[in-house]
């Protein structure tokens, strides 16, 4: 597993990106921020790729549903 492909948890992604956890679950809800992935069966985290192509542009990023 590369670096770029860790699961980052909840804290980290609002460091990284600046949002509340409001409006990340907003923005998840709108599919304009990545969805969590399962990695436990209470816990979730995102790709950290996928919250680097959001930081990288956060206008233009859609979600690809076909995942």
């Amino acid at each position: 597993m590369s670096n770029k492909e860790r699961i980052i948890r909840l804290k980290t992604v609002l460091t990284r990106t600046g949002l509340s956890r409001s409006t990340l679950y907003r923005k998840i809800g709108e599919g304009t921020f990545p969805r969590q992935v399962p990695i436990s069966v209470h816990g979730t985290g995102w790709h950290e790729s996928a919250v680097d192509r959001w930081i990288a542009d956060p206008m233009s990023y859609r979600e690809d549903r076909a995942e």
